[in-house]
């Protein structure tokens, strides 16, 4: 779904901060978040025990998704063309690489040395050596490369092909400077997100097109369960055994039992809140309408709003 479309004026009634100065601090998450604010050019730093603004960097324009990749942030600027280095010590940009036409997402080597990054004007997929802040690997895909995961064995991402697509590719990045394209799955819907679960033995699909999410059995590549879900596209990441699924066009967040794919609840969040991310004990999705960041705890209560941006489109862990 392209990103304009999602982009109206802010006119709903503004959040309130809820339990910033204690509702998550005892035994609640510490750390920052990192934020993008997508018409600012900046990221944003909350504070996950208080909600309060740690700290703004100025980036290049457009800074749309963000992943945690070792000791750095990622950030795609898909309109700059270009992808930040933003370091999460002195939270400051250290390197920007122009080495992109559309950069969009981004997944993490286990070892922190490694951020594949989908570029869907170059229809590739790009390793970036985030030590050395350079690109050191290419591969050509199909269609319109956008999310993606890494499975828990370092050894294998999922990239979906589009907003709504008809498949999905298998890279192998045994060897991270060389991806090799595998094979190619063709899932039951247009499909939009995917996330590997916790152990690596299944991964959850979402739809760019229907009210629909699949999991799949990763070593038979076989369907296990579709189940309902709310307006496409979707979103999902893990945290405590659970998965949860967002539908940023619903402004709800459904939480599974991830081994059982039983749908345990259900939570109301800001329309517009589309990516999520699981970050130190809790659950992060901001909203490209409003530009707040929902917290959620691990049983999918919302714990905190904060407003960040005008327009927000992903967070991660500083």
């Amino acid at each position: 779904m392209d990103r304009r479309g999602f982009l109206v004026a802010a006119a709903a009634a503004p959040f309130a901060l809820r339990g910033a100065a204690g509702a998550l601090a005892a035994g609640g998450p510490s750390g920052l978040a990192l934020v993008t604010a997508d018409l600012e050019a900046r990221v944003v730093a909350v504070e996950l025990a208080t909600g309060r603004i740690h700290a703004r960097i100025p980036t290049r324009p457009d800074p749309r998704s963000i992943e945690r990749v070792g000791a750095v942030a990622v950030v795609a600027h898909t309109d700059a063309a270009a992808v930040s280095l933003v370091d999460g010590s002195s939270l400051a940009v250290r390197r920007v690489i122009d080495a992109f036409e559309e950069p969009r997402y981004t997944a993490g080597s286990a070892d922190g040395r490694y951020a594949y990054v989908t570029d869907s004007g170059r229809i590739e997929l790009v390793t970036l050596d985030v030590l050395r802040g350079e690109a050191v690997g290419r591969l050509r895909l199909s269609l319109w490369p956008r999310h993606l995961s890494i499975a828990p064995d370092n050894r294998t991402l999922w990239v979906g092909l589009g907003t709504a697509s008809p498949r999905f590719a298998v890279v192998d990045v045994s060897t991270p400077e060389r991806p090799v394209h595998r094979g190619t799955i063709v899932p039951p819907f247009p499909m939009h997100d995917v996330g590997f679960a916790p152990g690596g033995r299944r991964a959850w699909v979402t739809s760019g097109a229907t009210r629909k999410i699949a999991v799949y059995d990763v070593r038979s590549g076989g369907v296990l369960h579709i189940l309902p879900a709310d307006k496409p596209p979707q979103h999902v990441t893990f945290l405590a055994r659970r998965a949860f699924v967002t539908s940023g066009g619903s402004g709800t967040v459904r939480v599974y039992d991830e081994p059982s794919a039983t749908e345990l609840g259900r939570s109301e969040i800001p329309v517009g809140s589309f990516n999520v991310q699981f970050a130190s004990g809790v659950v992060l999705t901001p909203s490209l309408e409003t530009g707040m960041l929902t917290v959620l705890d691990r049983a999918g209560r919302v714990r905190m709003h904060v407003r960040v941006a005008s327009s927000s489109h992903d967070a991660c862990l500083a």
